[in-house]
C-alpha cells in the first residue's frame, strides 16, 4: 500500500493556485505559511489518511484534507465576508463530479469520491486587528491502482 495524502494536497494546492482573487490579485496558496506573508491567503494541509474497505485485490484510502481561508481586518474594519466568499471559490474549484476528479493516474491512484465534511468558521480578536477563518475539511476516497 502507498500513502496518497500527499498526492491529494499537491493536486488541492496546483488546481487553487492563481485560481482565486480578492480585489484582483492572486489568493496565495501555501504548504506552509511564510514567515512574511500577508492576508488574505489559503493554507493546505493534510489531517489524516485511513484505509477503508480493505481486501484482497485493492486498496482504497480515505484522505482528509483542511483548506484554511486566512482573512485579516482592523479592528473596526470588515468581516467575515471576505473568508466566506474565497471558501465559495475553493468549494466551486473542488467539490466537482467525478469527471473533474484529480487526475492522479501517473501517480498510481484513482480518486473515487471528493466530499465536504464541513466548514469551520472562526473569528480571533487581536489587539487592533481581528483573523477571521475558514477551514474546508474535504474528503477523498483514493484507489491505489
Amino acid at each position: 500500500m502507498k500513502e496518497a495524502i500527499h498526492h491529494i494536497r499537491k493536486a488541492i494546492v496546483n488546481r487553487l493556485t492563481n485560481a482565486i482573487t480578492v480585489n484582483g490579485s492572486y489568493v496565495p496558496v501555501y504548504n506552509k505559511v511564510p514567515y512574511d506573508s500577508s492576508e488574505p491567503f489559503i493554507k493546505v494541509y493534510s489531517v489524516s489518511s485511513t484505509e477503508e474497505f480493505p481486501n484482497s485485490t485493492s486498496y482504497i484510502s480515505e484522505c482528509i484534507t483542511n483548506i484554511e481561508v486566512v482573512t485579516v481586518f482592523d479592528y473596526d474594519g470588515g468581516g467575515e465576508l471576505q473568508s466566506n466568499q474565497i471558501a465559495n471559490e475553493i468549494l466551486q474549484l473542488l467539490r466537482t463530479r467525478s469527471d473533474q476528479y484529480y487526475d492522479l493516474s501517473s501517480d498510481g491512484f484513482k480518486v473515487l469520491t471528493c466530499e465536504l465534511i464541513k466548514t469551520t468558521y472562526t473569528e480571533e480578536n487581536a489587539e487592533d486587528r481581528t483573523y477571521y477563518r475558514a477551514i474546508l475539511q474535504m474528503s477523498n476516497k483514493i484507489l491505489e491502482t
